[in-house]
């Protein structure tokens, strides 16, 4: 959080931030200016139980997003007749990939609202609402008419709903992440943030395995006529579940930090000179290298992601000759076993960093694609699961460290706002609109290996972009204060934080004091000394 830097003395004039000695306009001197010493008190020890609450609030909300993710990937093929019967079979599939699609475009303005919202009025109040907008639209999706009782409104209403969907889910996931991300730990903001991309795929299972099972119970006449509407219908009753558990979170720590110091300093006219007070063009123009840089990460990450998860299964199905049952069935058990390892590479970048396990997921993306494609044109049941086991290797480390690596680009004060640009501008360039665009090139060149190529492309253009990405592992986020388990831990924290690399005044924007009373309010006995890293 940006603090006051000014200094400002209404007798003597102006203190030089810059820890140089300044001159006051009556002459005297004022004295050497430096960062103030980290204190324990500035050190957030974690409420364990509240962690695990917040934690299971979000992932209620993310499970709730992939599950209608889920069911309605693996229902285009049995949609497609209900909304336009009379077209080409493949124009049915393009239309459904394409209202998926649609989805995606309005997310970024979404992501732009609920994510200014969220840097202004809390992480907390924006998730419930969204978590209620897409619980209803995708509710409302299970009950709309099909085209033989309103024609072609029932295509404009399904996109209309979608739309309404992509809007509010475009708060969702930068809310999400950037909430558990000042909730953890600094130590193990990997392990705790992967859990919600471990919800997200478990919530995809869940859908695909409740479409699964519908099918193979009421077959495929009666989910043409009526059955597909059950998994849409069931998001009203899960959704007010998830609701009831958001309402029980906090907001979050940092955030809550940040808002006080906001009012403290809110007559100050520095106070709101910061990006996030000048909105969405503000947060473009003071931090447009990360954004760009996390973009690009998330573009290659969800690239592999929804072609595994949303695309998959029409592949399978139009390009491979599968049917719908085994189109659906096929990719469950792999998402299951990569959703149960996701919290494992989390762990992992939390050992050894964010930019060395996304590496892992940038090049075994180029290096597996082809041979995955190639499994899966066999056509035996056992190559097809070993293939898509091999586009889920990389998955794995991808998005189990983008939901830590990207909020800890951005300072509190506008993390929120920027998470909601990044993500969301990201996904409906290149991630909603995977299904679509490799189902086009199919079609374009007949090469049923373009999925591959596209994942290999994607990819190589996200190694070159984890080069630029800073290193977040381990240290605290940027405009907040440390963030750690215990309060032993918080003791040796400060009393080591002259020789720990983690620890950067400057990063963590602490305010400029006279040196000597800070070195004296910090209890040292050498009261001269200024930290290294000061």
């Amino acid at each position: 959080m940006p603090t006051d830097r000014s200094m400002t003395d209404s007798s003597a004039g102006v203190l030089n931030a810059s820890g140089t000695n300044q001159v006051a306009p009556n002459g005297a001197k004022k004295p050497k200016l430096r960062r103030r010493r980290l204190r324990e008190s500035d050190v957030n020890v974690v409420d364990q139980p509240m962690l695990k609450k917040a934690l299971g609030g979000t992932i209620v909300g993310n499970t709730m997003e992939w599950y209608d993710v889920g069911v309605f990937g693996y229902l285009i093929t049995t949609m497609g007749p209900v909304f336009l019967p009379d077209a080409d079979k493949s124009v049915q599939t393009l239309f459904l990939l394409g209202t998926f699609a649609a989805t995606f475009i309005a997310r970024p303005l979404g992501g732009v609202v609920f994510g200014w919202l969220g840097d202004k009025v809390g992480r907390q109040k924006v998730l419930a609402a969204t978590l209620m907008i897409m619980a209803a639209s995708t509710f409302a999706v299970g009950l709309l008419p099909g085209y033989a009782q309103i024609g072609i409104w029932a295509a404009v209403l399904l996109v209309l709903f979608k739309v309404i969907q992509g809007f509010s889910t475009g708060g969702e996931y930068a809310g999400a992440t950037t909430f558990v991300s000042e909730y953890a730990p600094d130590k193990r903001r990997g392990f705790f943030a992967s859990f919600l991309d471990m919800g997200s795929y478990l919530g995809f299972a869940l859908g695909a395995a409740l479409v699964s099972v519908l099918q193979l119970t009421l077959g495929q006449d009666t989910m043409e006529q009526w059955g597909w509407r059950i998994p849409f219908l069931l998001a009203g009753p899960l959704g007010l579940i998830a609701v009831y558990f958001r309402s029980k979170i906090e907001e979050s720590p940092q955030f809550q930090a940040t808002l006080d110091a906001q009012e403290n300093l809110a007559k100050d006219a520095t106070a709101s000179d910061t990006a996030a007070s000048k909105g969405p063009v503000g947060i473009v123009k003071a931090y447009w290298r990360s954004l760009i840089v996390a973009m690009i990460l998330v573009a290659a990450a969800n690239t592999a992601g929804y072609a595994l998860t949303s695309y998959m299964p029409t592949y399978l199905t139009e390009s491979k000759g599968y049917d719908e049952l085994h189109g659906t069935l096929l990719t469950i058990p792999v998402l299951v076993i990569m959703s149960l390892c996701i919290p494992l590479t989390g762990k992992l970048s939390d050992r050894i960093g964010r930019r060395p396990v996304l590496w892992i997921g940038a090049i075994s993306t180029v290096v597996l694609a082809t041979p995955a494609f190639l499994l899966i044109g066999i056509g035996e049941i056992w190559s097809t699961l070993a293939g898509l086991s091999l586009i889920a290797f990389p998955v794995t480390f991808y998005v189990a460290n983008l939901a830590s690596a990207l909020p800890a680009q951005f300072p509190t004060a506008s993390r929120y706002g920027a998470m909601g640009i990044a993500y969301n501008f990201s996904v409906a360039i290149f991630g909603g609109t995977t299904p679509f665009i490799v189902a086009a090139l199919i079609n374009a060149t007949g090469n049923d290996m373009m999925p591959a190529y596209y994942l290999m492309a994607t990819s190589a253009i996200g190694a070159v972009a984890i080069y630029f990405l800073k290193e977040s592992a381990q240290m605290p986020l940027p405009g907040s204060m440390p963030s750690v388990d215990t309060q032993a831990e918080a003791r040796e924290l400060v009393a080591t934080q002259d020789e720990n690399p983690l620890i950067d005044l400057e990063h963590m924007d602490m305010p400029m004091v006279p040196a000597p009373a800070a070195d004296s309010a910090a209890g040292r006995v050498d009261a001269g000394k200024v930290p290294a890293r000061a």
